[in-house]
């Protein structure tokens, strides 16, 4: 039997125990990442390739501004309301099956919204679509925990920041791209090909142990309250001050009804036995901060994606494709700085100092974003939004990673759902109240710019200065103002949007600085002695199998409490190797004992037995106790039990297999026993 010590201060190899489930190679996890990095791209392209096409295609569809906003916001809506739910059922049933559900009813509806002949008809299937989009979003990140230990997963999570942030930055572009050339309904054909290739390398690669048979329960009630009431909150933030003004009874009840419904669900999730949001998760100071995080960085994100093409166009007179194309900068500034950090996380171990950097880089740009004007000069607007798209890449999916890594095996599914899904919330509202913010203040600088040039405003015509004009039939004079008052209108909602890259760098500060783990989600499953893995496991040490020792991670006995604490959690509070060595071949040799002990006759006492005396209490394992080695010397059935540790873990061990106290002679029966004493004796006489 052989043990390895990691020396300090160099990276730990994941570990592989006998009986524990089997890490996967690099090249193992790069094949069947390739699928879930592809089921990503195509379900970020689908809320973001339309952006710059949409205007073409509600006209050929005969639809009105009602039909322009609800094409938008019922993939959104559909997105950010199933995310919690697609988390919280990976928890419960096969992950790698309802990945697969999730990319067939994103290509179906695709596929279906190409097909489309109104409005009405592309809306419902954009619905379906963001139900797909919904499910990839959680569950790639879930699977990903599954085979990817946190320590490792720093550079995968880099991999899909970079494909994230170059479907939301990029989405725009390939929009404008394929409608300027082979037409709209590309935009939705577009990543059919990619689903399809994604499901069969899914298939093909991606092997997850089957969760343990159990009676599924679903909290239906708070999955209805949840989504209803985020629902009702995102139709109310994204139609009001357009179809219904603030201050109406339309807009008073919606909010009413929001706050409700919301009420209702937290009643309901304490109270639930297996909640869509498990609200335990906010006892969790590294959830609750990341959540809070997430929030300003969805604003961030998002935001900048919609008020950027803005700018491109309507500030500087570009065309859609050229306006995806000027926004590069801030795409190669994510691509780099995802893939960089997350390397450099996984080489080193540490998280922290990139993602407080990150968040620094990001509160900069807003700020210096906040700076710009019709006419700044391009190379220093390209500066800014490199700053942004770095800062943005630092820290946004290592949120998820370091929230994975603190809380309970059984709940990472909810945990990393919930970030994103508070991310899109977050990015959702803050877009929509930020838009309202630059319709005000383009109307008003608008209207002075025409004054000052001794224009009416009206000559414009009604509803003018707030509808969006088409540059190229206004006259050089006013378009010179419109493009102005554009370019401080988004120059403005740079500067909303900076406080709250504040507040994350706050938060990203206050994180606590948990060391990250080297087991995947299912050799920590394994370990806490959840699932088919762990079963497999027990039976063969009950069967005697030579070396057969059970994970330790955090002290196994610890594994679940530690993971809820969130300041060691997951990883975080770990055994010295040595102490972790001697508990393993421990625990290797009471299982070894197993069939030695079996027959041993119930009346066996010894001299320590009868020193205890009838009224003592029963022999303790150590392994109950938390994998720890006891503080002070117990009595046992084995005389010789203050000799070593070994022994005395060994002999308990033992004697609680068997039901009664063992005898010197029974323990020798054990070769495993003998190994480790001979072991133990060598290294006396060294």
């Amino acid at each position: 039997m052989s043990q390895t010590t990691t020396a300090a201060g160099t990276k730990p190899a994941a570990p592989h125990e006998p009986g524990e489930a089997p890490g996967m190679s690099h090249r193992e996890v790069l094949t069947a990442l390739s699928g879930l990095l592809m089921g990503m791209l195509v379900a970020i392209l689908s809320s973001t390739v339309v952006s710059t096409s949409l205007p073409r295609i509600v006209s050929d569809l005969n639809g009105s501004q009602t039909s322009y906003t609800w094409v938008i916001t019922a993939t959104l809506l559909a997105t950010t309301v199933s995310t919690p739910l697609w988390g919280k059922f990976s928890d419960l049933t096969n992950r790698k099956v309802l990945l697969q559900v999730a990319l067939v009813l994103f290509v179906l509806a695709s596929v279906a919204a190409g097909f489309s002949q109104n409005t009405a008809t592309l809306i419902t299937f954009r619905v379906f679509q963001g139900l797909g989009a919904g499910g990839l979003t959680a569950l790639v990140q879930v699977v990903m925990s599954d085979i990817i230990s946190p320590r490792e997963r720093g550079r995968y999570m880099g991999y899909l920041g970079a494909v994230m942030s170059v479907g939301t930055i990029g989405g725009p572009l390939l929009g404008g791209v394929l409608t300027d050339s082979i037409g709209w309904r590309w935009n939705f054909f577009v990543g059919v090909p990619v689903g399809i290739a994604a499901l069969i390398v899914i298939q093909r690669t991606l092997h997850l142990p089957p969760k343990p048979k159990k009676a599924v329960v679903v909290d239906y009630w708070g999955a209805g309250l949840i989504a209803g009431g985020v629902s009702l909150l995102l139709v109310w933030v994204s139609l009001g001050g357009k179809q219904f003004e603030w201050a109406s009874t339309t807009s008073w009840l919606m909010a009413v009804g929001a706050v409700v419904l919301l009420a209702l669900a937290v009643v309901v999730e304490f109270r639930s036995k297996e909640p869509i949001i498990p609200l335990t998760l906010f006892k969790n100071r590294t959830f609750t901060f990341a959540v809070v995080a997430s929030l300003s960085v969805g604003v961030a994100m998002f935001g900048t994606s919609v008020f950027l093409g803005q700018y491109m166009q309507l500030a500087r007179g570009q065309s859609p494709t050229m306006a995806g194309i000027l926004t590069l900068p801030m795409v190669l500034g994510l691509l780099i700085s995802s893939m960089v950090a997350g390397a450099l996380i996984s080489k080193y171990g540490k998280w922290k100092p990139y993602m407080i950097v990150g968040s620094v880089l990001l509160a900069a740009g807003l700020f210096l974003m906040s700076t710009i004007e019709y006419d700044t000069n391009f190379a220093i607007v390209s500066v800014f939004m490199a700053m942004m798209g770095l800062g943005i890449g630092m820290v946004m999916q290592n949120l998820v990673l370091v929230v994975q890594n603190s809380v309970d095996v059984s709940v990472v599914g909810a945990a990393s759902s919930s970030v994103a899904f508070f991310r899109s919330l977050g990015g959702t509202i803050g877009v929509s109240v930020m838009g309202a913010v630059l319709g005000t203040k383009v109307s008003g600088y608008i209207t002075d710019g025409l004054t000052d040039a001794g224009v009416d405003p009206s000559a414009l015509g009604s509803g003018g200065s707030t509808s969006i004009p088409d540059l190229s039939t206004v006259p050089g004079p006013i378009r010179t103002i419109i493009e102005s008052a554009y370019g401080q209108g988004v120059a403005d909602v740079f500067l909303i949007a900076a406080p709250l890259a504040v507040i994350t760098i706050v938060f990203v500060c206050l994180l606590p600085n948990v060391e990250l783990g080297t087991k995947t989600g299912i050799q920590r499953a394994a370990a806490a002695g959840d699932g088919p893995a762990a079963g497999a496991a027990g039976a063969a040490g009950a069967a005697g199998a030579a070396g057969a020792a059970p994970a330790t991670d955090a002290g196994a006995g610890r594994a679940a409490g530690a993971d809820s604490e969130g300041d060691g959690g997951g990883d975080g509070v770990r055994a010295d190797a040595a102490g972790a060595s001697v508990v393993q071949k421990g625990v290797a040799a009471t299982a070894g004992l197993a069939p030695a002990v079996s027959s041993a006759p119930a009346t066996t006492t010894d001299d320590a037995a009868t020193s205890r005396g009838a009224s003592s209490p029963a022999p303790v394992s150590p392994v109950d106790q938390g994998g720890d080695l006891p503080e002070a010397p117990r009595h046992h059935a084995h005389a010789a039990a203050g000799t070593g540790t070994i022994d005395t873990i060994i002999a308990t061990g033992a004697a609680e297999v068997a039901g009664h106290p063992v005898s010197d002679d029974e323990l020798a029966e054990s070769p495993v026993f003998s190994s480790l004493v001979e072991e133990k004796d060598v290294a006396a006489d060294r």
